[in-house]
């Protein structure tokens, strides 16, 4: 929930690896200019659509130590968005917001991150590392690739903790922030705090792959085990068979089950990352602002451990506004509100 560098790296790449410096207002919901935010706003995310059929073509690019599948949608000159899948999901989960930004002009890339998909390391020796910094260079590595040096980013989930830390210590890159459950930036220090007991009950797939019980349950039983997932995630979503399938066919990746097993089990200190990021992830557990432009979202009904929107608020120095959706919507929200996070995005985009 690694990698040796590429053999190019420019400059702005070498900045991310060498240090870790830190770095509409839409008129219909009458959004606030600059730091002062008014009140969360709720907002109800209209009808929701089954999207049953895959969208693409899925698209296959070098970018750092990955050959990655991605979907690229829209005018080749419009304003780029790049949109973070999670875990245990996959490109699917934007396959209703897709459309409704490609319409509006934007060029929307949607990656299989590390792990999932068609996404597959370029050398059997790079090290499957789930670790934060080594997901968050992917989205660096793939920008670069792609010739985007700058873009509207989006995520949940894990692709939400990846935007997050690319908007911290690379602000330049992006132009506003899209991110749910907000500022999910950590670190392996913070994480030895023990929680309440309710919180912590949350978190039990993290410590059943700390076992090596967990590991060989999750590589037997890896889509019974994310059906499950989504559905103590997002308990109103009445997701069907067909649409859970179409996402868990990209989780049969060959590099699946290690990248889980060593993301949760770095977050807990049991397994070391690439020394290449120490001094990110030193950087990252100061917890550095956010400066650009943001918008946080929440659904009313997350099954899934998110921190408060109290609790991160001040974390996003520039402009910025939260925003609740109501109506049962869970932890996915750009499959189960595609509207209200199309909205979202192009709304970051103009504050």
């Amino acid at each position: 929930m690694d990698t040796p560098a590429s053999d190019r790296i420019d400059p702005q790449r070498r900045r991310f690896l060498g240090t870790a410096a830190a770095g509409l207002a839409a008129a219909s919901l009458g959004l606030v200019a600059g730091r002062a935010q008014a009140a969360p706003r709720s907002v109800a995310p209209g009808p929701i659509r089954a999207t049953r059929a895959a969208f693409g073509p899925v698209k296959q690019i070098r970018a750092g130590v990955l050959d990655v599948g991605y979907v690229d949608v829209g005018p080749a000159d419009g304003a780029p968005v790049l949109l973070l899948h999670g875990w245990p999901y996959d490109i699917h989960s934007y396959a209703d917001v897709v459309p409704l930004l490609a319409a509006a002009g934007y060029r929307v890339i949607v990656p299989h991150l590390r792990g999932y998909g068609s996404t597959r390391f370029l050398s059997p020796d790079t090290p499957r590392n789930g670790q934060p910094a080594a997901l968050a260079d992917d989205v660096i590595a793939l920008m670069d690739a792609l010739g985007i040096p700058r873009a509207v980013i989006a995520g949940y989930d894990w692709g939400g903790r990846s935007a997050d830390i690319v908007a911290a210590l690379h602000p330049e890159r992006v132009k506003a922030l899209v991110a749910v459950s907000g500022y999910l930036i950590g670190s392996q220090q913070a994480a030895q705090a023990p929680l309440a007991p309710e919180a912590e009950l949350q978190w039990w797939y993290q410590f059943y792959f700390a076992t090596e019980r967990g590991r060989a349950g999750y590589a037997a039983n890896r889509h019974d085990f994310a059906k499950l997932i989504w559905k103590l995630a997002s308990p109103k979503w009445a997701f069907d068979d067909a649409t859970f399938d179409r996402s868990a066919a990209a989780l049969q990746n060959e590099d699946h089950v290690d990248i889980v097993i060593h993301n949760y089990r770095w977050r807990l200190g049991l397994a070391q990352g690439e020394p290449k990021y120490d001094a990110i992830e030193r950087t990252l557990a100061t917890f550095p602002s956010i400066a650009v432009p943001t918008i946080t979202l929440e659904g009313d009904a997350n099954g899934a451990p998110h921190p408060a929107p109290a609790s991160y608020a001040k974390r996003y120095t520039g402009k910025y506004q939260h925003r609740l959706l109501t109506g049962g919507i869970g932890h996915n929200p750009p499959q189960e509100a595609p509207q209200a996070f199309a909205q979202a995005v192009m709304d970051a985009d103009r504050m």
